[in-house]
Protein backbone atom coordinates (compact mmCIF):
# COMPACT_ATOMS: atom_id res chain seq x y z
CA UNK A 1 0.00 0.00 0.00
CA UNK A 2 1.20 3.15 -0.63
CA UNK A 3 2.02 5.13 2.18
CA UNK A 4 -0.85 8.09 2.52
CA UNK A 5 -4.41 8.13 3.79
CA UNK A 6 -6.21 6.45 6.40
CA UNK A 7 -4.24 3.45 7.41
CA UNK A 8 -0.69 4.42 6.54
CA UNK A 9 1.76 7.80 7.54
CA UNK A 10 4.77 6.80 6.37
CA UNK A 11 7.12 4.78 8.86
CA UNK A 12 10.10 6.29 11.01
CA UNK A 13 13.21 5.14 9.66
CA UNK A 14 15.46 7.15 11.56
CA UNK A 15 16.46 4.44 14.26
CA UNK A 16 20.11 3.03 14.21
CA UNK A 17 20.71 0.35 12.59
CA UNK A 18 21.48 -2.78 14.16
CA UNK A 19 23.58 -5.73 12.52
CA UNK A 20 21.45 -8.20 10.86
CA UNK A 21 22.20 -11.38 12.46
CA UNK A 22 21.91 -9.81 15.92
CA UNK A 23 18.40 -8.28 15.07
CA UNK A 24 17.32 -11.63 13.45
CA UNK A 25 18.74 -13.84 16.56
CA UNK A 26 17.00 -11.58 19.15
CA UNK A 27 13.57 -11.02 17.01
CA UNK A 28 12.55 -13.61 14.72
CA UNK A 29 11.61 -17.24 15.41
CA UNK A 30 14.12 -19.85 14.97
CA UNK A 31 11.96 -20.51 11.58
CA UNK A 32 13.05 -17.63 10.33
CA UNK A 33 16.45 -17.26 11.27
CA UNK A 34 16.60 -20.95 9.39
CA UNK A 35 15.19 -19.42 6.25
CA UNK A 36 17.62 -16.35 6.64
CA UNK A 37 20.62 -17.95 6.64
CA UNK A 38 19.83 -20.02 3.91
CA UNK A 39 18.96 -16.94 2.34
CA UNK A 40 21.82 -15.12 2.97
CA UNK A 41 24.16 -17.80 2.00
CA UNK A 42 22.44 -17.97 -0.88
CA UNK A 43 21.89 -14.36 -2.24
CA UNK A 44 24.55 -12.84 -0.35
CA UNK A 45 22.62 -10.55 1.69
CA UNK A 46 19.72 -9.38 -0.54
CA UNK A 47 19.41 -6.26 -3.20
CA UNK A 48 17.73 -3.08 -2.97
CA UNK A 49 18.60 0.30 -1.83
CA UNK A 50 19.88 1.26 1.32
CA UNK A 51 17.82 1.13 4.69
CA UNK A 52 18.09 4.89 5.34
CA UNK A 53 15.49 7.67 4.31
CA UNK A 54 16.27 9.59 1.26
CA UNK A 55 14.14 11.14 -1.55
CA UNK A 56 10.34 9.78 -1.50
CA UNK A 57 9.49 7.95 -4.73
CA UNK A 58 6.54 9.52 -6.99
CA UNK A 59 3.47 7.35 -7.24
CA UNK A 60 2.43 7.22 -10.35
CA UNK A 61 -1.33 6.18 -11.47
CA UNK A 62 -2.42 2.42 -11.47
CA UNK A 63 -3.19 1.84 -15.23
CA UNK A 64 -7.32 1.84 -15.86
CA UNK A 65 -8.32 3.62 -12.98
CA UNK A 66 -8.29 6.95 -11.11
CA UNK A 67 -5.62 8.79 -9.31
CA UNK A 68 -2.65 7.16 -8.08
CA UNK A 69 -3.52 7.07 -3.94
CA UNK A 70 -2.82 6.23 -0.64
CA UNK A 71 -3.19 2.66 0.53
CA UNK A 72 -5.46 1.57 3.74
CA UNK A 73 -3.46 4.24 3.93
CA UNK A 74 -0.09 4.75 3.24
CA UNK A 75 1.91 7.87 1.82
CA UNK A 76 5.32 6.57 -0.14
CA UNK A 77 7.99 5.68 2.16
CA UNK A 78 10.89 7.61 1.94
CA UNK A 79 13.41 5.94 0.18
CA UNK A 80 16.23 5.63 -2.78
CA UNK A 81 15.50 7.78 -5.69
CA UNK A 82 16.44 5.10 -8.47
CA UNK A 83 14.03 4.41 -11.47
CA UNK A 84 12.11 1.15 -11.58
CA UNK A 85 13.28 -1.13 -14.45
CA UNK A 86 11.31 -3.70 -16.52
CA UNK A 87 10.66 -6.52 -13.94
CA UNK A 88 12.57 -9.03 -14.42
CA UNK A 89 11.79 -12.75 -13.11
CA UNK A 90 13.72 -13.53 -9.68
CA UNK A 91 17.25 -15.61 -9.60
CA UNK A 92 15.98 -19.05 -8.52
CA UNK A 93 18.81 -18.33 -5.81
CA UNK A 94 17.17 -15.66 -3.96
CA UNK A 95 14.37 -18.25 -3.39
CA UNK A 96 15.38 -21.22 -1.20
CA UNK A 97 12.65 -24.07 -1.46
CA UNK A 98 10.93 -24.50 1.91
CA UNK A 99 10.56 -27.51 3.89
CA UNK A 100 7.52 -29.38 3.75
CA UNK A 101 5.00 -28.40 6.23
CA UNK A 102 2.30 -30.69 7.88
CA UNK A 103 -0.65 -31.10 6.37
CA UNK A 104 -3.08 -31.99 9.28
CA UNK A 105 -6.40 -32.50 7.92
CA UNK A 106 -8.55 -30.93 10.50
CA UNK A 107 -5.87 -29.04 12.67
CA UNK A 108 -7.75 -26.11 13.06
CA UNK A 109 -11.17 -27.31 13.27
CA UNK A 110 -13.20 -24.99 15.76
CA UNK A 111 -10.95 -22.12 15.09
CA UNK A 112 -12.41 -18.72 12.96
CA UNK A 113 -9.98 -16.91 10.71
CA UNK A 114 -11.03 -13.38 9.68
CA UNK A 115 -9.10 -12.59 6.14
CA UNK A 116 -8.53 -8.83 5.52
CA UNK A 117 -7.97 -8.30 1.58
CA UNK A 118 -6.59 -4.66 1.54
CA UNK A 119 -8.51 -1.26 -0.48
CA UNK A 120 -11.62 -2.75 -2.84
CA UNK A 121 -10.71 -2.53 -6.34
CA UNK A 122 -13.72 -0.24 -7.02
CA UNK A 123 -12.40 2.26 -4.36
CA UNK A 124 -11.31 4.31 -7.58
CA UNK A 125 -15.00 5.19 -8.60
CA UNK A 126 -15.85 6.23 -4.90
CA UNK A 127 -13.79 8.60 -3.77
CA UNK A 128 -16.21 10.39 -2.18
CA UNK A 129 -17.00 7.78 0.35
CA UNK A 130 -13.73 6.50 0.85
CA UNK A 131 -12.37 9.94 1.91
CA UNK A 132 -14.88 10.09 4.89
CA UNK A 133 -13.35 10.60 7.94
CA UNK A 134 -13.94 7.98 10.81
CA UNK A 135 -12.76 7.66 14.33
CA UNK A 136 -9.79 5.47 14.65
CA UNK A 137 -9.79 5.81 18.55
CA UNK A 138 -6.43 7.59 18.43
CA UNK A 139 -7.31 10.16 15.69
CA UNK A 140 -9.96 10.33 12.78
CA UNK A 141 -8.98 9.33 9.57
CA UNK A 142 -10.36 8.28 5.70
CA UNK A 143 -12.43 5.32 5.50
CA UNK A 144 -10.34 3.90 2.80
CA UNK A 145 -7.86 4.44 0.13
CA UNK A 146 -7.32 3.35 -2.99
CA UNK A 147 -3.78 1.44 -2.31
CA UNK A 148 -0.83 1.55 -4.59
CA UNK A 149 0.00 -0.86 -8.21
CA UNK A 150 2.98 -2.08 -9.76
CA UNK A 151 4.37 0.18 -12.86
CA UNK A 152 2.92 -1.81 -15.00
CA UNK A 153 -0.97 -1.10 -13.29
CA UNK A 154 -1.43 -4.38 -11.04
CA UNK A 155 -3.49 -2.89 -8.54
CA UNK A 156 -2.80 -3.98 -5.16
CA UNK A 157 -6.30 -4.23 -4.73
CA UNK A 158 -6.18 -7.28 -7.32
CA UNK A 159 -3.56 -8.78 -5.37
CA UNK A 160 -4.66 -9.16 -2.16
CA UNK A 161 -7.98 -10.06 -2.85
CA UNK A 162 -5.87 -13.16 -4.94
CA UNK A 163 -3.64 -14.10 -1.89
CA UNK A 164 -6.75 -13.86 0.44
CA UNK A 165 -8.52 -16.40 -2.00
CA UNK A 166 -5.31 -18.59 -1.71
CA UNK A 167 -4.92 -18.12 2.18
CA UNK A 168 -8.71 -18.76 2.95
CA UNK A 169 -8.52 -22.18 0.83
CA UNK A 170 -5.42 -23.14 2.59
CA UNK A 171 -7.26 -22.26 5.85
CA UNK A 172 -10.32 -24.36 5.37
CA UNK A 173 -8.29 -27.17 4.37
CA UNK A 174 -7.39 -27.56 7.69
CA UNK A 175 -10.50 -27.23 8.82
CA UNK A 176 -10.69 -23.34 9.95
CA UNK A 177 -13.55 -21.14 9.67
CA UNK A 178 -12.48 -18.40 7.41
CA UNK A 179 -14.23 -15.22 6.97
CA UNK A 180 -13.08 -12.65 4.42
CA UNK A 181 -13.92 -8.56 4.89
CA UNK A 182 -15.10 -8.06 1.17
CA UNK A 183 -14.71 -10.31 -2.08
CA UNK A 184 -14.85 -7.33 -4.60
CA UNK A 185 -18.95 -7.91 -3.74
CA UNK A 186 -19.24 -4.52 -2.77
CA UNK A 187 -18.81 -1.38 -4.72
CA UNK A 188 -16.23 0.16 -1.98
CA UNK A 189 -14.69 -0.26 1.11
CA UNK A 190 -14.98 -1.51 4.11
CA UNK A 191 -13.69 1.56 5.60
CA UNK A 192 -10.69 0.86 8.24
CA UNK A 193 -13.14 1.08 11.45
CA UNK A 194 -15.69 -1.58 9.96
CA UNK A 195 -12.79 -3.71 8.43
CA UNK A 196 -11.64 -4.08 12.64
CA UNK A 197 -15.02 -4.51 13.58
CA UNK A 198 -15.73 -7.28 11.35
CA UNK A 199 -12.81 -9.95 13.51
CA UNK A 200 -14.39 -8.19 16.34
CA UNK A 201 -18.01 -9.54 15.96
CA UNK A 202 -16.99 -12.82 14.58
CA UNK A 203 -14.69 -13.20 18.04
CA UNK A 204 -12.05 -14.17 15.76
CA UNK A 205 -8.94 -16.18 16.98
CA UNK A 206 -6.84 -14.19 14.41
CA UNK A 207 -7.16 -11.71 12.01
CA UNK A 208 -4.46 -10.94 8.88
CA UNK A 209 -4.71 -7.84 7.18
CA UNK A 210 -3.00 -8.37 3.58
CA UNK A 211 -1.32 -5.68 1.46
CA UNK A 212 1.47 -4.78 -0.62
CA UNK A 213 3.92 -1.37 -0.32
CA UNK A 214 4.34 1.45 -2.59
CA UNK A 215 7.74 2.85 -1.37
CA UNK A 216 10.65 4.23 -3.53
CA UNK A 217 11.80 1.89 -6.20
CA UNK A 218 15.16 0.77 -4.86
CA UNK A 219 13.77 -0.56 -1.15
CA UNK A 220 11.96 -4.28 -1.47
CA UNK A 221 11.09 -6.91 0.88
CA UNK A 222 8.10 -7.78 3.13
CA UNK A 223 7.21 -6.62 7.04
CA UNK A 224 4.20 -7.49 9.27
CA UNK A 225 2.91 -4.67 11.24
CA UNK A 226 2.19 -4.76 15.04
CA UNK A 227 0.01 -3.10 16.97
CA UNK A 228 1.44 -0.53 19.49
CA UNK A 229 -0.25 0.19 22.68
CA UNK A 230 -3.10 2.76 22.02
CA UNK A 231 -5.65 3.58 24.64
CA UNK A 232 -7.56 6.40 23.49
CA UNK A 233 -11.50 6.74 22.63
CA UNK A 234 -12.60 3.77 21.51
CA UNK A 235 -9.20 2.15 20.73
CA UNK A 236 -7.36 -0.11 23.42
CA UNK A 237 -5.05 -2.66 22.05
CA UNK A 238 -3.22 -3.46 25.51
CA UNK A 239 -5.54 -7.10 25.81
CA UNK A 240 -3.60 -8.00 21.47
CA UNK A 241 -0.31 -7.10 22.42
CA UNK A 242 1.06 -9.97 23.04
CA UNK A 243 -0.81 -12.23 21.16
CA UNK A 244 -0.71 -10.35 17.96
CA UNK A 245 3.41 -9.80 18.36
CA UNK A 246 3.02 -13.79 18.71
CA UNK A 247 1.05 -14.50 15.29
CA UNK A 248 3.22 -11.76 14.03
CA UNK A 249 6.71 -13.39 14.38
CA UNK A 250 5.27 -16.75 13.21
CA UNK A 251 4.09 -15.21 9.95
CA UNK A 252 6.83 -13.46 9.08
CA UNK A 253 9.05 -16.41 10.16
CA UNK A 254 7.29 -18.63 7.55
CA UNK A 255 6.47 -16.37 4.85
CA UNK A 256 10.43 -15.90 4.58
CA UNK A 257 10.86 -19.40 4.37
CA UNK A 258 8.02 -20.14 2.32
CA UNK A 259 8.83 -17.40 -0.21
CA UNK A 260 12.57 -16.39 -0.06
CA UNK A 261 11.93 -12.72 -0.10
CA UNK A 262 13.89 -10.88 2.31
CA UNK A 263 12.84 -8.74 4.74
CA UNK A 264 11.96 -4.80 4.52
CA UNK A 265 15.33 -3.13 3.90
CA UNK A 266 13.67 0.10 4.81
CA UNK A 267 11.62 -0.42 7.55
CA UNK A 268 12.01 -2.37 10.84
CA UNK A 269 15.72 -2.75 10.84
CA UNK A 270 15.48 -5.71 8.56
CA UNK A 271 13.72 -8.07 11.28
CA UNK A 272 10.89 -7.99 9.31
CA UNK A 273 8.67 -6.67 11.96
CA UNK A 274 7.25 -3.16 12.75
CA UNK A 275 4.71 -2.22 15.25
CA UNK A 276 2.15 0.63 14.87
CA UNK A 277 -0.02 3.15 16.82
CA UNK A 278 -1.49 5.08 13.53
CA UNK A 279 -3.11 2.20 11.70
CA UNK A 280 -7.42 2.16 12.79
CA UNK A 281 -7.38 -1.72 11.48
CA UNK A 282 -5.32 -2.42 14.22
CA UNK A 283 -6.22 0.53 17.32
CA UNK A 284 -9.89 -0.76 16.78
CA UNK A 285 -9.09 -4.54 17.10
CA UNK A 286 -10.09 -6.44 19.90
CA UNK A 287 -8.57 -9.93 19.10
CA UNK A 288 -5.03 -10.93 17.59
CA UNK A 289 -4.44 -8.96 14.85
CA UNK A 290 -1.44 -8.07 11.88
CA UNK A 291 -0.89 -6.14 8.75
CA UNK A 292 1.27 -8.09 6.27
CA UNK A 293 3.23 -6.09 3.77
CA UNK A 294 3.99 -8.71 1.25
CA UNK A 295 6.83 -6.80 -0.55
CA UNK A 296 7.15 -3.45 -2.36
CA UNK A 297 4.83 -3.04 -5.69
CA UNK A 298 7.52 -0.47 -6.94
CA UNK A 299 10.52 -2.48 -6.91
CA UNK A 300 11.42 -4.21 -10.23
CA UNK A 301 12.52 -7.25 -8.27
CA UNK A 302 9.24 -7.61 -5.96
CA UNK A 303 6.62 -6.64 -8.50
CA UNK A 304 7.70 -9.43 -10.36
CA UNK A 305 7.25 -11.93 -7.20
CA UNK A 306 4.21 -10.16 -6.68
CA UNK A 307 2.63 -10.65 -9.85
CA UNK A 308 3.42 -13.90 -10.40
CA UNK A 309 0.64 -16.68 -9.73
CA UNK A 310 3.23 -19.35 -8.01
CA UNK A 311 5.08 -17.14 -5.74
CA UNK A 312 1.37 -15.81 -4.56
CA UNK A 313 1.10 -19.41 -3.77
CA UNK A 314 3.66 -19.71 -1.44
CA UNK A 315 2.97 -16.56 -0.34
CA UNK A 316 -0.67 -17.46 1.23
CA UNK A 317 1.20 -21.20 2.48
CA UNK A 318 3.85 -18.69 4.19
CA UNK A 319 1.24 -17.03 5.86
CA UNK A 320 -1.01 -19.97 6.28
CA UNK A 321 1.78 -21.73 7.99
CA UNK A 322 2.43 -18.76 10.30
CA UNK A 323 -1.14 -18.80 11.62
CA UNK A 324 -1.24 -22.65 11.81
CA UNK A 325 1.61 -22.05 13.82
CA UNK A 326 0.11 -20.18 16.34
CA UNK A 327 -3.53 -21.33 16.64
CA UNK A 328 -1.86 -24.59 17.87
CA UNK A 329 0.16 -23.04 19.94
Amino acid sequence: MSYRGPDFEPSPTGRPRRSVPTVVLAVLVPGALIGWLVYEAAAGGGDGGPSAAQAPASASSPAGGGPSAPDDAKKPTPGPATTATTPQPPSPSTAPPAPPGPAVSGALKGKVVVVDPGHNPGNFQHTAEINRKVDIGSAMKECDTTGTSTNDGYLEARFTLDVAHRLRDLLQAQGATVKLTHDADRPFGPCIDERARIGNEAKADAVVSIHADGSGAGNRGFHVILPGSVTAGGADTRPILATSKDLGERIAGNFLRETGTPPSNYVGERTGLVTRTDLGGLNLSTVPKVFVECGNMRNATDAAQLTSGDWRQRAAKGISEGIVSFLRG
